[in-house]
């Protein structure tokens, strides 16, 4: 993906570019720029490359309606966890408390991924969110 980098940021000149991974984002505040820059780079990947661009993953918002990227939401004026992300994380803690209840996995384990997921939680608003994963295994252990 070194190819692509080079691409956006020597060729085309975009100064607003993140990647991680495979996955990036472009902001500008120029919508047919937008549009026209997610045409060139299907171009790209496809010659230079081989590879296209995820259909259902492409698209165009306004800052104000968040920026989805890595499993957060960031808005002008916090970031959240995406909901997808949120569901998972709670429900992978639920799973892992009723393994510790059961005795099919340590303390030390159950602490590791839970800690694992505070630590992402970190990233983002997520304090409500915190406190009532720790009131949730608080109760669930003290039953």
């Amino acid at each position: 993906m070194n190819e692509l980098d080079q691409y956006i940021k020597r060729e085309l000149h975009v100064k607003n570019y993140i990647r991680y991974t495979d996955d990036f984002i472009v902001v500008h505040h120029n919508r047919e720029f937008l549009a026209q820059f997610i045409t060139t780079i299907r171009v790209f990947l496809h010659v230079e490359l081989g590879l296209k661009l995820h259909p259902n993953k492409v698209g165009i918002r306004k800052y104000r309606q968040g920026i989805d990227f890595l499993g957060y939401v960031a808005l002008p004026r916090a970031t959240v966890l995406r909901t997808k992300t949120k569901n998972r994380i709670l429900r992978k803690i639920k799973e892992r408390l009723l393994q510790l209840k059961e005795g099919k996995i340590t303390e030390e384990k159950f602490m590791q991924t839970l800690n694992s997921y505070l630590g992402v939680l970190s990233h983002a608003n997520s304090h409500k969110l915190r406190s009532e994963i720790m009131d949730y295994i608080w109760k669930n252990l003290n039953e």
